[in-house]
């Protein structure tokens, strides 16, 4: 039997680059109340860590929390309608999930990204490889807690040490390492190799074909 039955990915930046329509929906916020836009690179250092703090990160320094909040609200409104404009999976990700269907694995997301537009993303570019998305909703801890990998994996009936966490962030790095799940972070995403190892990660690759021959790699090391 394989070490890993279950994998778990990260969204943005993982699966999706969703970096365009991000930056796109921040400075369409940043516009409507007359605060300066942000670049591409802005905006790839601030997400991470859900959209209210994509917000509290792109405003200048000293706006009113009243005033995130509703700068928020609307983000949300306004993202759920334009997260699909530019958005699309990395290269080789659709090859490599059927890939571990095809050998029996379940698969499951798990983001800091809205529970709304995950639900809407999901089957659009994946269709049913995926077991269960798990998506960020009030009252229930974002990651680097360990509480929405426990609703996937509960969901999937696989134990965290059955299950591989695949990530592309320090935030992902210490949700792997809170859950006690081996993990591996890939360079394709909003991080660099640099930042990622800095924060402790060890298994990195380059490439979705380079992800499959790790996992491969890392079970056989099992045996």
């Amino acid at each position: 039997m394989k070490k890993y039955e279950a994998a778990l990915f990260d969204l943005d930046g993982t699966l999706l680059d969703t970096l365009e329509d991000l930056k796109d929906s921040v400075n369409y916020i940043m516009g409507k109340y007359g605060f300066p836009r942000r670049t591409l690179e802005e905006v790839r250092r601030a997400v991470g860590n859900g959209i209210r703090k994509l917000i509290e990160r792109s405003v200048p320094e000293g706006t009113e929390g009243r005033l995130i909040e509703e700068m928020y609200s609307d983000f949300m409104v306004y993202y759920k309608k334009n997260c699909m404009v530019k958005t699309r999976p990395y290269e080789g990700i659709e090859e490599l999930l059927k890939k571990l269907r095809s050998e029996g694995r379940k698969l499951a997301v798990v983001t800091n990204k809205g529970n709304e537009a995950v639900q809407k993303m999901i089957p659009h570019y994946f269709g049913g490889l995926f077991e269960i998305a798990v998506g960020a909703v009030e009252n229930v801890p974002k990651k680097p807690a360990v509480d929405e990998v426990d609703l996937a994996l509960g969901a999937i009936r696989v134990s965290k040490d059955k299950a591989l966490f695949i990530g592309d962030s320090q935030v992902d790095v210490e949700t792997a390492g809170n859950a006690g799940m081996d993990s591996i972070l890939v360079t394709w995403g909003f991080r660099s190799a640099e930042t990622l190892k800095e924060a402790g990660a060890v298994n990195l690759v380059d490439s979705a074909e380079e992800l499959y021959w790790k996992i491969c790699e890392m079970e056989s090391s099992e045996n």
